[in-house]
């Protein structure tokens, strides 16, 4: 959507999109280069990731919060260029990410909403609202070899401002985007650098040459030509479980010698009410999947400001029987265990697996009857803040969204509060919203 907007107004929605412009790292950089690796190239076939946050302020009339972020975003791009560049092949075949100083950037929209105001979306449970707000909405991350790697929408409403960005995810996963929104917040509140500098060396954590050939037909997203008609009706709520709900369900889990963490103790909690609200049969799989964070499991270990993705999905299968008819604990263990077992030795062993014959995913492929968690609640999203206060309010987009998709936030009040937002097919979402013990309701 946005990226096709020209300078001049055009009105889509409720939202009217008013001008689209670019913007480069401050200094040059000159031409820099790095290779993808094992680790991003299955997220070829995902698309761009986006991400929505709104802020009571930062919509004054004289535009100067704007111009605060794009002044802010100008610094930051000298140590994160490599959002600034665009994807690239080279003659084998291998892609690479690229930053030269004659690229146009990152793409900047700044659009108004102003009949629109915070609370009403901050009250959205669902998501179809947001796509107005959201940049490159149905857009592959393939077509990062002509768009930009980073899109950034910026909404003015009634009361506030909403940013709604999305970032090609065949280069970074969800540790290095919340590193890169939390350095470029610092610049805007005054930071002369970056706090931590990306470690932008891909190839210190896999440096095999992967040399795919994405124009034969067998090699092709297949869900890229899928006709929509056929995707199931999904809907989106976020669940918002307090500090004493998520205590609640650990309590009720936590029934052996070794604790399960708050991550296995919910997953496992919502799992079981996902499963019980598709009325699955006792002898149908279900799988959960969870992108895990491989920084510290690699060998040698990567550092936290590694930038690009260091995630491998790891899969737990079982019968829905038996999650329905064991207490929690069973799929927690399940859940632990599939952790646990993900060690350097398992790594290697995938990666190998995949160079061998190597496989495009489409975002749909987490497993059949999934439940697919995504984010993190230690992403410390209500910690960025702009100059004008915390975000009221952090969601994902529509982009990646299938049926058992999970995306977890910490709560905007803190203290171990969890946001669970849930996309389901509508007749299951109904069920769950229903279900009093996925509530935790007497």
């Amino acid at each position: 959507m946005a990226g096709e907007v020209a300078n001049g107004e055009k009105k889509v929605g409720s939202v009217k999109l008013l001008n689209t412009t670019y913007v480069k790292p401050k200094k040059s950089i000159g031409r820099k280069e790095c290779q993808l690796v094992t680790f991003d190239l299955p997220y070829l076939a995902f698309y761009y990731n986006q991400k929505l946050l709104l802020y009571k302020g930062g919509n004054d009339d004289g535009g100067a919060a704007v111009e605060k972020l794009r002044d802010g975003l100008e610094l930051v791009l000298e140590e994160f260029h490599q959002l600034a560049g665009k994807l690239e092949k080279d003659k084998d075949g291998v892609f690479k990410v690229v930053y030269d100083d004659h690229m146009e950037g990152v793409e900047v929209v700044e659009a108004e909403a102003e009949d629109v105001d915070v609370a009403e979306l901050t009250a959205e449970e669902g998501f179809s609202r947001f796509k107005e707000l959201l940049p490159y909405n149905g857009v592959l991350n393939l077509e990062g070899l002509q768009r930009p790697l980073l899109a950034v929408q910026l909404t003015k409403l009634k009361d506030g401002l909403a940013m709604g960005l999305a970032f090609n995810h065949a280069i970074l996963d969800g540790t290095s985007t919340w590193h890169f929104m939390s350095s470029w917040a610092a610049i805007c509140n005054g930071a002369t650098s970056v706090p931590v500098p990306p470690f932008l060396d891909r190839t210190k954590a896999r440096n095999t040459r992967v040399k795919l050939d994405l124009s034969q037909p067998s090699d092709a997203p297949e869900h890229a030509n899928s006709a929509s008609s056929a995707a199931p009706v999904l809907r989106g709520k976020v669940f918002k479980f307090p500090a004493s709900a998520i205590d609640q369900i650990k309590s009720r889990v936590n029934n052996n010698k070794k604790p399960f963490s708050t991550f296995q103790s919910l997953s496992a909690h919502v799992w079981q009410a996902v499963t019980r609200a598709r009325e699955l049969g006792p002898t149908d799989y279900t799988v959960f999947t969870v992108f895990a964070d491989c920084r510290k499991r690699v060998e040698p270990p990567m550092p936290e400001s590694y930038f690009g993705n260091l995630i491998q999905a790891i899969f737990t299968v079982t019968g829905a029987g038996l999650i329905l008819s064991n207490e929690t604990e069973f799929g927690a263990g399940l859940i632990r265990g599939a952790i646990e077992s993900h060690n350097a030795e398992a790594i290697e062993k995938r990666n190998e697996e995949w160079e061998k014959k190597p496989v495009i995913f489409g975002y749909k492929d987490a497993g059949v009857n999934c439940v697919a968690v995504g984010s993190s609640p230690r992403f410390q999203v209500y910690e960025v803040d702009f100059g004008w206060g915390s975000p009221e309010s952090v969601r994902s987009g529509l982009n990646n969204r299938f049926d058992g998709m999970v995306y977890l936030y910490p709560g905007k009040s803190g203290g171990g509060s969890i946001d669970v937002e849930i996309s389901l097919e509508a007749k299951a979402m109904e069920k769950l919203d229903n279900d009093k013990d996925f509530l935790l309701e007497a």
